[in-house]
């Protein structure tokens, strides 16, 4: 749950800031992403941002493209500065000065199932390789993943529970037998070597009291690939993305898929049919229709 901040250096208008970003519900990490985003506006501004100009603010864009900002970055900074400008200054002539980044939403890297094994074999202990089995055996999202405690795992249900997911959501992630046996070889060692609190995180960061950090279970799946020999880039989110494909190659229905994604629309699922192989292998291509249709006529003359 977000709370606000009581650091005497907080500025007026980001603690009235935050207390907008609470008041409508927003997330933790949305809030934090928003903060950072006019943090580093009033940054290159040199000023407060409550000062700014239509002017200032196409600078500020024309500044992200010139620097090779990426257009999700870019987006998210509108985002942030449209919440500010709207909701906070009530300037919505500033706000509207604000233009989106129209691009291609590029496909995502996949493992196969073999390179998928050989990943989580890799995993430097049993608790990466339990924290990397979630990602993909549940398809999980990093931040979900660490925010795992003991007790979202039902093993009566078999499911784990997401609480406060993308979009403040909850939602319920398989929980395969497999993955349970793998979370209990964890826990046991985890509960032996002391790091497991009742009531506790599922994967302790550095302090038993903190969560694993996103930062710690990505150097843990680039050290798995690396040691793996996957050249690919690989991220936890890669798992995720495998996770979706190699159910889709199952044949199962892509509105379970969605609803085990934490989609809330299916176009967004709908993604992982543009890198299944077997989809695409599936089909077949009219050129060896055509072929066939051919060798059953005798040659043209």
């Amino acid at each position: 749950m977000a709370t606000l901040s009581t650091d005497v250096s907080v500025t007026p208008l980001r603690q009235h800031m935050q207390q907008d970003m609470l008041m409508r519900g927003l997330g933790s990490h949305t809030q934090q992403d928003y903060i950072r985003h006019v943090r580093r506006f009033a940054a290159f501004l040199g000023r407060t941002p409550d000062t700014a100009t239509t002017k200032d603010i196409r600078r500020f864009q024309l500044h992200q493209h010139e620097s090779g900002v990426s257009p999700s970055t870019i987006n998210g900074a509108v985002s942030a500065l449209r919440f500010l400008f709207e909701v906070t200054l009530k300037r919505r002539d500033l706000a509207r000065a604000l233009v989106i980044t129209r691009y291609q939403r590029q496909l995502p890297d996949v493992l196969s199932v073999e390179e998928a094994a050989r990943l989580l074999q890799a995993a430097p202990t049993i608790k990466y390789k339990a924290a990397l089995g979630v990602a993909y055996g549940a398809g999980l999202r990093v931040s979900e993943v660490a925010h795992l405690r003991i007790d979202d795992i039902d093993s009566a249900r078999m499911l784990i529970r997401i609480e406060q997911g993308k979009g403040r959501k909850d939602r319920n992630a398989m929980l395969s037998p497999q993955l349970l046996e793998l979370l209990r070889l964890w826990w046991r060692q985890g509960k032996q070597s002391g790091v497991m609190l009742p009531h506790g995180w599922l994967f302790p960061g550095r302090s038993c009291t903190d969560p694993i950090s996103s930062r710690q279970l990505h150097r843990a799946v680039q050290e798995a690939a690396e040691v793996a020999g996957i050249r690919k880039k690989v991220s936890p989110h890669t798992l995720r993305h495998s996770f979706a494909t190699h159910l889709l190659e199952q044949d199962v229905d892509i509105r379970v898929i969605q609803v085990l994604l934490g989609h809330s629309k299916l176009e967004t699922t709908a993604l992982y049919t543009k890198v299944s192989t077997r989809t695409i292998q599936a089909v077949a291509s009219p050129l060896d229709r055509l072929m066939a249709l051919m060798a059953d006529k005798p040659p043209p003359t």
